[in-house]
């Protein structure tokens, strides 16, 4: 398949190129990037005149392991949609069931701190299922203190993943605050041995819980300069809350002084998990600053009234999907902590996308449009066409080119060394992976809210995964499953 992108605004971050080019696809790869290409015998020809044209976003943060999942985060521009933070375990079979069932995005994951640590504890056998880790995050058996010989257990679990093609270790400390500091040394140590990266949603600051073991950004600062692993800080915004320029500036000395730590962060001032995660518990709530009514059933809608309630609804479903509002957006301070946290130098725009839910378990639907009666977290559609709208065309933060160096060009530069088939994506040079989006920058916007979740994005005119079309004219084509894994060779 041949296609000619004609007379586009060319962004490619990876050669600093903002001009108005045509971009020539050839079997899944880009094969010339020029003004005036020729259009080869049978080519299709698409003009594109006054969009913008660019690779294809890299979100290394999405739990949307399913069809309608991604194909709303297609309409967000992502074309590589990867579970780090969390991972699945085992990963040969979450690699087998995208492949089985087809994927319209890219596809990765990470090997599973959670899933290995419930393995070693609790003997629970891991599906490699979001509704399984979801279900996981509120037992309290797998977030205590290893035992020696459990230790040994998942470590050897951890190196088992990393050999079977993970990319790396998805560390949910948070979800386990109160184990030992040692344990996360342990991981760090072996993910440098392996050259593999981590991705950390950390334990809580010492400013919301004065009697944690470590404060969460402290812990992996120390680990990234004790074992010299590649450390990535996910979401800073939602675990960093009021205290972000703290954090930020933990983080930027330890860059400055050569630790390899990356950020990630999403623009918005609600978070998204099961609501039996530790940190959910009544008694946590004061340590965030929320309380019960801060959250809400994605699957009825209903905002917690009280304590009571929320420790009914804990116990009898400790994995039903919850909004957790931490900022306000309505608020300026708020917001503007919400773009601090975006404009820090190199930060890096991931989704923390979540499963679209319709009740009854069902997690997954191949109708388009959506059957309705989903919901999700807005983040799922509208990440990255959000951030756009703000750091581009609302605030002029960012430039057209550092937007697609943020969303598509860093999150590809994190998976390079434990991934060479990621040094093909986030930039457009010839020989790259034909993953492009091609969008409207003065259209290009989020339209999905906390109650409208499943709206898909604006402004998407084309998407095309591995050269084959996705969005075509700004209709999804719903015979496309081009998407193909990433996956992670160790050293």
């Amino acid at each position: 398949m041949q296609i000619l992108l004609r007379g586009g605004r060319v962004l490619d971050p990876g050669t600093d190129t903002d001009a108005v080019r045509d971009v020539l696809v050839r079997d899944g790869r880009v094969a010339a990037v020029g003004p005036g290409l020729p259009a080869p015998d049978g080519a299709a020809v698409l003009d594109v005149s006054g969009l913008v044209v660019g690779p294809g976003f890299v979100d290394l943060h999405s739990h949307v392991h399913t069809i309608a999942g991604q194909r709303l985060q297609a309409f967000d521009g992502v074309t590589t949609a990867l579970d780090l933070e969390a991972g699945l375990m085992p990963v040969t079979r979450a690699y087998a069931d995208a492949a089985r069932e087809g994927r319209p995005l890219n596809y990765g994951f990470s090997a599973s701190w959670g899933a290995a640590r419930a393995q070693a504890h609790l003997g629970v056998e891991p599906d490699a299922s979001m509704a399984s880790t979801l279900a996981l995050l509120g037992d309290p058996g797998w977030q205590r203190t290893s035992s020696p010989a459990e230790l040994r257990t998942w470590l050897s679990l951890l190196e088992r993943e990393l050999a079977d093609g993970a990319l790396g270790i998805g560390i949910l400390m948070g979800y386990a605050p109160r184990s030992d500091p040692a344990e996360f040394l342990a991981v760090a140590r072996l993910a440098a041995a392996a050259g593999a990266p981590t991705y950390t949603h950390v334990r809580e600051l010492v400013e919301a819980d004065p009697t944690t073991p470590v404060d969460g950004a402290e812990e992996l600062v120390r680990a990234a300069a004790e074992t010299g692993a590649a450390m990535h800080h996910c979401h800073v915004n939602s675990t960093s809350r009021r205290h972000v320029d703290r954090v930020l500036g933990m983080l930027a000395k330890a860059q400055g002084e050569g630790s390899r730590i990356t950020v990630e962060a999403y623009p918005y001032g609600a978070g998204s998990t099961g609501i039996g995660a530790f940190f959910l518990a009544p008694e946590r709530l004061p340590a965030w600053g929320i309380q019960p009514s801060d959250i809400v059933v994605l699957e009825t809608g209903e905002r917690i009234a009280d304590a009571a309630r929320l420790r009914e609804v804990r116990a009898s479903d400790a994995g039903a999907e919850c909004l957790v509002e931490f900022l306000d957006e309505d608020k300026p301070a708020d917001r503007d902590l919400l773009r601090q946290a975006l404009a820090y130098p190199d930060a890096i725009v991931a989704s923390d996308a979540m499963p679209i839910v319709w009740g009854q378990g069902a997690y997954d639907s191949r109708e388009w449009p959506l059957p309705p009666g989903g919901s999700t977290h807005p983040r799922t559609a509208g990440t990255f066409t959000k951030t756009l709208r703000l750091m581009v065309r609302e605030t002029g933060t960012w430039s057209w080119l550092e937007a697609f160096r943020r969303c598509s060009y860093l999150p590809a530069r994190v998976l390079d060394a434990i991934a060479p088939g990621a040094r093909a994506k986030g930039q457009l040079g010839v020989g790259a992976d034909a993953d492009l989006v091609v969008l409207d920058p003065d259209r290009v916007t989020d339209t999905a809210t906390y109650f409208d979740s499943t709206r898909p994005s604006a402004g998407i005119h084309h998407l095309l995964v591995g050269g084959t079309p996705v969005i075509r004219d700004g209709q999804l084509r719903t015979d496309a499953y081009p998407g193909r894994p990433l996956r992670g060779e160790p050293v």
